[in-house]
């Protein structure tokens, strides 16, 4: 299809190279909802198991402000409230393996010893010198906005649905540049940017 060979196009074009650790790593009607966002919060506290599997491409600063790139292919598993999240490099091979719950997060890396810290920001920050927003994701790939703090979300005027275009929160811009085709649902290619410190992250859901 013409947008498997977009995303596809993309992923190279965002990812000229990787390295292991590195890689750990939507106009419409403008709503904005409180933090107390009942819809957000009870889709979660009711789905005890999804799953996502994809392919992701990182640009991002390392710790010594160089600009890097990372791509490879990705498997999302969230059981109440714990996720894992793998990442493979594009021969299969597992990069890393972070695990976050409300009370440990953990860093896995192919021949190391595992990492604990409090919550995966942390861990992320401390590791790498950047975090990947894991909390926000599990809200964002649903697609809805966290309950947990303040958002703008711009709805998609060509879907009837009320499907959103772009959420922005927490310092993210959430940009969803496809859903799947009918009968399938759910996002297909999602973008993340954030400013400061620079992270630009694509996501192609292959579900």
């Amino acid at each position: 299809m013409a947008f498997d060979s977009f995303a596809t196009a993309t992923l190279r074009r965002g990812a000229l190279g990787f390295a292991a650790v590195a890689a750990i790593v939507l106009s419409g009607c403008a709503v904005t909802p409180t933090p107390t966002t009942a819809n957000s919060s009870n889709s979660l506290a009711t789905q005890t198991s999804r799953a996502y599997h994809g392919r992701f491409a990182v640009t991002y600063n390392d710790q010594n402000g160089t600009q890097r790139n990372a791509y490879g292919n990705f498997d999302w598993q969230e059981n109440g409230d714990t996720v894992t999240l793998q990442l493979r490099n594009p021969l299969g091979s597992t990069m890393a393996i972070v695990t976050s719950s409300p009370s440990l997060a953990t860093l896995e890396l192919p021949n190391r010893q595992p990492v604990n810290a409090e919550n995966t920001s942390e861990l992320m920050q401390n590791t790498l010198g950047f975090a990947l927003p894991v909390e926000g994701l599990r809200y964002w790939l649903q697609p809805s906005a966290a309950p947990n703090s303040r958002a703008q979300t711009t709805l998609d005027p060509k879907a009837d649905n009320g499907r959103p275009k772009e959420i922005k929160q927490d310092d993210w811009v959430i940009d969803y540049l496809a859903y799947a085709d009918a009968p399938a649902t759910g996002v297909k290619l999602v973008n993340l940017s954030r400013t400061e410190p620079p992270l630009n992250i694509k996501l192609v859901l292959d579900q």
